[in-house]
């Protein structure tokens, strides 16, 4: 390619707005005009007459004029003609270029309140990090340096120094070379986009930028962040993404499945220290308990910079709602132990007996250090249900099989089960068996409060005709209103495709096939997929952080001979496992073997798509299976009210807030059998409650502030409480059908969930960087970050189009044209 051939590529790659066009590939010439498409032979013979037609307008009408100019003249006007002529063909050209254009780089700047901190630093960390940033004194006075340098100043200001430091800029730096996009995460559903770019250009103005750099957000969820920018944002010229963070991630997904799904690497910029005087708790505790049976709370010492030192860590509980429900902020006392930090994680055990069912939070805490900069991770709580009853569990079966035989004896032995938790309907009992032996069910469709009152429902293998309109319906409702949970175990003999004309069929994690039959062509191995290795109830073994352990776990299966494959997957469900070579449909998804889906009232359904779980008791006996079906039972019947429970439930309540929020409370309320409350039960439609505010607790005054929760539809009432003083906050609501009373408690915080560590996670910086081929910095090395990232050059095709008329070529070649033939004319006194 010769000089002149390669600016014109460039040429036209800048008139489309491409950068480093090389070539132009083809490119051919079309009408938009439907009578020129047909017959492009009339817009050449249009084209020749009005050539004709100026050639004799000057030939013989203009007779005064020399010879050369009426020849000039006749070409002016003839290309005037034919251009305003082609107008009305409407002429499109298509050109092929191919261009390398600059590779793009996300930058995510972190927005919460940790980066708020003002953290504490020695001299020399200070100095160099001052220098990193570009912060000098601008006093000539050595003392009026030395106060600027030693002045304290938050995470966000160092970043805020750095994007806009004028010398050495790394971010314009960067923008020479590289598409620049930038983001904030500072919510906890996603980033938002920066405007970086000066009026008018396209260059970045880092003051610009950094005067976006804010601190509001009140979670760090990282993770989400990236599924959100993924989803939003074109990805597929991504050469890299840079985050700037302390990276301490407290909601949300795992950023680490996230970062994966980019498919590009990650660069790290830490900012924060990685040591620091804290010590900081959580509390480990049973979601539930059986009363007086012992249960063991665990409270985690994590300290940094204080080895050696002696804590007392104090652990109390606080009974809520009932008559006799602690209203006091301490507590009924569980223990008090002092330990020594040798460890940088030390767990410390409370045995605990109950002696009352309800339910109770329970409080661990530790007295603040003198030199501790965030004291708000100093105190954990977790709330627990003891109960005087069981988890209720019905397996619904055709014949018994080796996986209900299993099931079966692992939860009659399980203390929160037991025997008179687990109940079973199976089909092929004989009836009176069903009728005199507790075990069996002698219906699948009892009455609806006892249905309801079902914590987790199993359906195995069971033909269409033997599930009635009812059992369906009511088993809807119970996932979708009553947020039950439902476990679906694909069988050999009939298969989950006999739920496909069913009401069951709408609430399902995939879409099963009414012609479906089991495959058994060859035999596999299950494959866990990223959500599975996430999800707590497929993590096996003593380590649940142990990945290794966990596959090690699952080969226990062994080879599967079988599974019943499925037509797709619900756009709402999660694979946890899944064929290693089986497509669904479109070819392209592997066939799900275990997937759940999550319902907005918090319901559950699982599909497991074979019922040969059993063989994880392989070589390791009841281990790996107890702890599979346990954890799932845990996840589904804890993870809404217990029982008839579910009859009456407040939702909608976080465990804390934030000072100047409003609390949303929602009161689901049901009557005996498990219909809505509706006008007819209150007059007024409005449900009676009482509030509690931090100031009447902390004053030891009994009387309640009364409230109203007003109906806003049948069986759901809803109200919202602004919150402005910091402390506890109750609210008791009396069950208009029992009169007993439930209560809620949540707490409003002047210092957010972003203050409970007052270092940066350095462990999920280098993570993130090293899982997928990034590199890790802090804010003194990231510079070399431009030698580092080298990304390979890439080289796109597009055709692009051109409505010829619709340019300003055209626009200006007709103009210099009319002007050329009017000067022309003059100049010869021709006009």
């Amino acid at each position: 390619m010769n000089f002149s051939q390669f600016n014109l590529t460039r040429w036209i790659g800048y008139w489309f707005g491409l950068e480093n066009v090389d070539s132009i590939e083809e490119w051919h010439l079309t009408f938009g005009a439907p009578w020129a498409q047909q017959g492009p032979a009339w817009v050449l013979f249009g084209c020749l007459l009005l050539i004709l037609a100026s050639i004799v307008f000057y030939a013989r009408y203009q007779p005064r004029a020399k010879k050369r100019v009426r020849i000039a003249l006749a070409v002016f006007r003839s290309i005037v003609l034919c251009l305003l002529f082609l107008v009305v063909a409407d002429p499109v050209i298509s050109i092929k270029l191919t261009n390398r254009p600059r590779p793009l780089l996300w930058m995510l700047f972190d927005g919460t309140d940790s980066m708020a901190i003002e953290d504490e630093f020695s001299d020399a960390e200070r100095e160099s990090l001052n220098l990193a940033a570009g912060i000098t004194a601008k006093s000539t006075e050595p003392q009026d340096q030395a106060v600027a340098a030693a002045k304290k100043l938050s995470r966000q200001n160092y970043i805020q120094s750095f994007v806009s430091k004028a010398d050495d800029n790394l971010i314009q730096k960067l923008g020479a070379k590289y598409r620049i996009k930038m983001f904030r995460f500072d919510r906890p559903d996603g980033a938002q986009t920066l405007d970086v770019a000066k009026s008018g250009t396209e260059e970045i103005d880092t003051t610009k930028v950094a005067e976006q750099l804010t601190t509001d957000g009140q979670v760090t969820a990282l993770g989400k962040t990236l599924e959100d920018l993924a989803l939003r944002h074109s990805s597929g010229n991504l050469s890299g993404v840079m985050i700037f963070s302390d990276f301490n991630q407290n909601a949300g997904p795992a950023p680490q499945v996230a970062a994966k799904r980019l498919g590009v690497p990650l660069y790290t910029v830490g900012i924060g220290p990685e040591k620091a005087v804290d010590i900081a708790l959580s509390l480990h505790a049973p979601q539930l308990m059986k009363r007086a049976e012992r249960s063991t709370l665990t409270a985690y010492v994590r300290q940094t910079g204080l080895k050696g030192q002696s804590v007392s860590v104090r652990v109390t509980a606080r009974k809520l709602g009932g008559a006799n429900a602690i209203a006091d902020e301490i507590g009924i006392p569980i223990g008090e132990k002092t330990v020594t930090l040798e460890d940088q994680e030390l767990p410390v055990e409370f045995p605990f007996d109950p002696t009352e069912s309800g339910r109770y939070v329970f409080t661990a805490t530790i007295d603040p250090f003198p030199t501790e900069i965030v004291v708000h991770n100093n105190k954990a709580e977790r709330e627990s249900n003891i109960r005087d009853d069981f988890l209720r569990l019905m397996f619904v079966e055709y014949e018994p099989t080796w996986e209900w035989r299993f099931i079966k004896e692992v939860f009659h032995r399980d203390k929160l089960v037991g025997m008179r938790g687990f109940r079973t309907y199976l089909r092929s009992a004989d009836p009176k068996v069903r009728e005199t032996n507790e075990l069996f069910l002698p219906t699948l469709t009892p009455k609806r409060s006892d249905f309801f009152a079902n914590d987790v429902i199993f359906l195995s293998d069971m033909p269409a005709a033997t599930l009635s309109t009812r059992f369906c319906e009511m088993t809807k409702e119970y996932v979708e209103k009553f947020g039950g949970g439902l476990v679906i175990i694909a069988g050999p003999r009939f298969g989950p495709g006999q739920l496909a004309e069913t009401a069951l069929a709408d609430i399902l994690p995939v879409t099963v096939d009414p012609d479906g039959r089991l495959n058994d062509a060859k035999e596999f191995r299950p494959r866990l997929t990223a959500d599975g290795l996430v999800e707590d109830f497929m993590k096996l073994g003593s380590n649940p952080t142990d990945g290794a352990e966990n596959q090690r776990a699952w080969d226990n299966l062994g080879k599967l001979q079988w599974y019943q494959p499925v037509i797709k997957v619900h756009s709402r469900a999660k694979v946890l496992a899944e064929h290693p070579t089986d497509k669904t449909v479109d070819q392209r998804t592997p066939q799900p073997l275990i997937a759940v889906r999550t319902f907005a009232n918090g319901g559950h359904v699982v599909y497991v798509g074979f019922n040969e779980t059993w063989r994880l008791r392989r070589k390791h006996g009841e281990q790996f299976y107890r702890q599979f079906w346990g954890q799932m039972i845990n996840r589904l019947g804890l993870s809404h009210a217990l029982g008839s429970q579910k009859r009456f439930v407040i939702k909608n309540v976080q465990p804390q807030y934030q000072a100047d929020e409003k609390v949303t409370l929602t009161v689901e309320a049901y009557d005996a059998n498990f219909d809505p409350l509706s006008e007819d039960n209150f007059p007024e439609k409005k449900l009676k409650a009482e509030l509690s505010r931090p100031a009447r607790v902390n004053e030891g005054d009994d009387t309640a502030q009364p409230l109203s929760i007003p109906l806003r539809r049948d069986g759901v009432f809803e109200t919202e409480i602004p919150v402005f003083d910091s402390g506890e906050y109750r609210v008791r609501v009396t069950d208009p059908v029992t009169k007993e009373a439930s209560e809620v408690f949540f707490q409003v915080a002047s210092v957010s969930a972003e203050r409970r560590s007052a270092v940066r996670n350095v462990e999920l910086q280098q993570k993130l960087a090293a899982e997928t081929n990034g590199k890790s910095y802090s804010l003194e090395t990231v510079n070399a970050f431009l030698n580092d990232f080298q990304p390979p050059e890439r080289v796109e095709v597009s055709m692009q189009t051109i409505e010829i008329w619709h340019t300003w070529f055209t626009f200006g070649l007709i103009v210099f044209l009319m002007l050329a033939e009017w000067l022309v004319r003059k100049w010869s006194n021709l006009a």
